[in-house]
């Protein structure tokens, strides 16, 4: 379990780097959401192809492979659209109700072992979502997008478990760039920026951040359960606060603070559980 919490943490502080560079691409260079995740996919996968096994062509047969990378495609588009409009943390804060979903699925439909103190700070951690994202007061469009977002990635999270035994992480990250590609490429080719030097760093960048990221997250879903992995994910928000305030020096306010202790704090001590 301690390898596995390493490996999240790196792979956790990778995936919000990633998107602090399409949050550049689409604030400072005015670029499409759009194109941005699709160029994330696009390029992750040209930079996974050489080192591919050639099992991991036959993966693409599998329509719960194509269901897999769907949902990913849809997450990364939704929260690339969030940090459009948004600052990072609190995208961030309002994206971990996926952590939940994927605790609730891996529960029903994978079986896996729960308990009722992990299960009381799973809660815990979605209180500090409702902090962050306070239903019913004037939540911007950028909010909600990130909900959207973190609902897409925990079906991805517990999908990862559920298929991991079909190849290796790497073929699986393969697959799902590859697959993600292919479904955002008319939407993506139809919103191409204006091409500079700037550009082409932070879209590579981003795609390199993100691919790295997940192939890390897949290695650790192979060494732990889901049900222990979910809380994990929290590590995420020390990453996007920190990338917030450096790069565009955004702190959250009172109440986003609030909901981000509640929430690292439960995720924290969920994982502390043996």
């Amino acid at each position: 379990m301690q390898r596995a919490i390493v490996i999240m943490f790196l792979a956790m502080s990778l995936i919000p780097a990633g998107d602090s560079a399409g949050k550049l691409l689409t604030g400072s260079h005015a670029t499409a959401p759009v194109f941005v995740a699709w160029s994330r996919f696009a390029l992750g996968a040209l930079l996974v192809v050489p080192f591919v096994p050639r099992a991991a062509w036959g993966l693409l047969a599998n329509w719960r492979i194509w269901l897999r990378a769907a949902t990913l495609a849809a997450g990364i588009s939704c929260i690339q659209t969030a940090l459009s409009t948004t600052d990072i943390a609190t995208v961030f804060a309002a994206f971990f109700i996926g952590p939940l979903i994927s605790y609730v699925l891996a529960v029903l439909f994978l079986r896996e072992p729960v308990t009722p103190l992990r299960s009381a700070l799973i809660v815990l951690g979605f209180i500090g979502v409702l902090i962050v994202v306070r239903p019913g007061t004037e939540m911007s469009t950028g909010v909600l997008w990130a909900v959207a977002a973190g609902s897409f990635y925990g079906i991805f999270l517990t999908m990862s478990r559920w298929l991991g035994h079909l190849g290796t992480p790497l073929s699986l990250t393969f697959t799902q760039l590859l697959i993600a590609c292919l479904l955002l490429m008319p939407l993506g080719l139809a919103n191409l920026p204006e091409f500079s030097g700037t550009v082409l760093v932070l879209t590579t960048a981003s795609a390199l951040f993100s691919m790295l990221g997940n192939l890390m997250l897949l290695y650790a879903y192979r060494l732990a359960p889901a049900t222990r992995l979910a809380p994990l994910v929290y590590f995420q928000l020390v990453a996007a606060v920190g990338l917030g305030w450096f790069i565009f020096g955004d702190l959250p306010d009172i109440w986003t603070w609030a909901g981000l202790i509640v929430i690292l704090g439960a995720g924290l001590a969920s994982a502390r559980l043996r």
